[in-house]
């Protein structure tokens, strides 16, 4: 696919998202949902960025060109916008860039089952697209288009009714939020008490400059909630990113857990003898262990919501039992509540977890592993190609098992080193995990000097 990547399409605001490109991309999304595939009707949600209004408004003259009637939704977690799609039955267009800087913004399309769209299902939209091939009502047929309010509530509703709400509440914790100002901002907070918890919280102002911190909820952008959980005392801390369809945590002491020790965690919590899971190519040891030790079976996918997604359809299809699945990002599925990466509900199942045993207990079995991640930045394809290559020739060279499913991976058996282009953002991120620091920052370097190299010789 050309405009849609891993988890839908972004880009820098007002500069590669422009108000006519998503006009043109709700004119392709109008045009295809309402042939044949119940799309006279459609919702717009988007998260709390600055563009994010300018590109709704955009997107809801798109729609209503088709014929297409629009519900607004406003500011609404990206799972709250799934749940309404579900709830309704009608597909939505959420305008977020998820975790992405502030400067940037995008278009993720969800079907009218609540669940992003499959490959096939963008690939349709995306021919449709680049044929500008568009379906123009006649002025008197024009969409309809109105505001929808109780979004966000319904939402928090069906989160409680789908918690362990007295599980919760008997254990008395008290919760440090951080929400990055983002769509979260308007659910989890009110979420929380509601379960039962004494909550207090940092950078939980709508704010689409995000003031606080930027969206992504990795170390160096949640030092606030690290001091909160220490300052309160509290059990745990708990951060969304901008559209609220991710949790990572802090332990008891305020400190950070990584993500793919709370997605095995979950997963040990979940899985039984026979399950199937579902991770990126960029899985950690830590989930492979946790499947090898309870019997279940571990399919790979290329990164990326999208990918994940299609295939915990293809193995349901085929009556495999899916009970937990996701990135080490934050991002988990858990598919008998909703097939989609929900930041409150993945945040609830952990509390129930914590109920019982203190985070750092939780985790402690999955610790002992170091994870380190570069970027390398490109300006041209040109640039992004010759990296690419270079991955290519250090994997030629390694003695390690070579994956190829999602860009260059080599398994050395003690460690791993990952090189992906990014499906967000232009750039090649580099991945690597060892029980040693050193020899993840080791396998890390190199890969990373070889691609800048790479990148300076253009």
């Amino acid at each position: 696919m050309q405009v849609f990547g891993s988890s839908g399409t972004r880009g820098v605001a007002n500069e590669e998202l422009t108000p006519a490109f998503v006009l043109r991309v709700a004119k392709a999304a109008g045009t295809t949902w309402g042939d044949g595939h119940g799309g006279d009707r459609v919702a717009i949600a988007r998260d709390t960025r600055h563009t994010g209004r300018m590109l709704a408004d955009a997107a809801a003259s798109g729609m209503a060109s088709t014929g297409t009637d629009v519900d607004r939704l406003g500011i609404v977690p990206t799972p709250g916008a799934q749940a309404y799609a579900e709830r309704e039955g009608v597909p939505v267009m959420v305008i977020t860039a998820s975790h992405n800087p502030p400067p940037y913004n995008g278009v993720k399309l969800v079907g009218a089952d609540g669940v992003e769209l499959s490959i096939a299902d963008l690939e349709s939209i995306e021919e449709t697209l680049l044929a500008e091939s568009f379906t123009v009502a006649p002025w008197d047929e024009t969409g309809r288009v109105r505001e929808i309010d109780g979004v966000t509530q319904a939402y928090v509703d069906e989160l409680l009714a789908a918690a362990d709400r007295d599980r919760i509440a008997d254990a008395d914790l008290t919760v440090a939020l951080d929400p990055g100002h983002g769509a979260g901002s308007l659910t989890s907070p009110e979420f929380f008490r509601a379960l039962g918890c004494r909550v207090v919280t940092v950078n939980a102002q709508p704010d689409g400059h995000f003031p606080g911190r930027d969206p992504e909820p990795v170390p160096d952008n949640l030092t606030d909630l690290g001091r909160l959980v220490r300052a309160t005392d509290a059990d745990i801390g708990i951060a969304h990113d901008g559209d609220a369809d991710r949790a990572i945590f802090f332990d008891e002491t305020g400190a950070y857990v990584e993500g793919d020790a709370t997605l095995a965690a979950l997963a040990a919590a979940e899985l039984e003898p026979g399950d199937t899971t579902v991770s990126a190519v960029n899985v950690s040891q830590r989930l492979v262990d946790v499947v090898t030790e309870v019997g279940a079976e571990l399919e790979l996918t290329p990164i990326g919501s999208t990918n994940i997604i299609t295939r915990i359809e293809e193995l349901e299809e085929n009556g495999e039992r899916v009970p937990v699945a996701g990135e080490g990002n934050g991002g988990i599925f858990f598919p008998d509540y909703r097939l989609s990466r929900d930041g409150a509900f993945t945040a609830a199942r952990f509390l129930e977890l914590v109920a019982e045993r203190p985070v750092s207990e939780i985790v402690a079995p999955y610790g002992g592993y170091v994870n380190v991640r570069h970027n390398v930045e490109y300006e041209s394809t040109a640039e992004r190609d010759a990296m690419l290559d270079a991955a290519a020739n250090q994997a030629q060279a390694a003695d390690a098992e070579l994956n190829t499913r999602d860009g260059y991976r080599l398994d050395y058996g003690d460690a791993w080193v990952l090189a992906r282009p990014s499906g967000t953002e232009p750039l090649v991120r580099i991945y690597a995990e060892a029980r040693d620091g050193d020899r993840a920052e080791e396998l890390a370097g190199d890969m990373y000097d070889a691609l800048a190299a790479a990148k300076a010789d253009i």
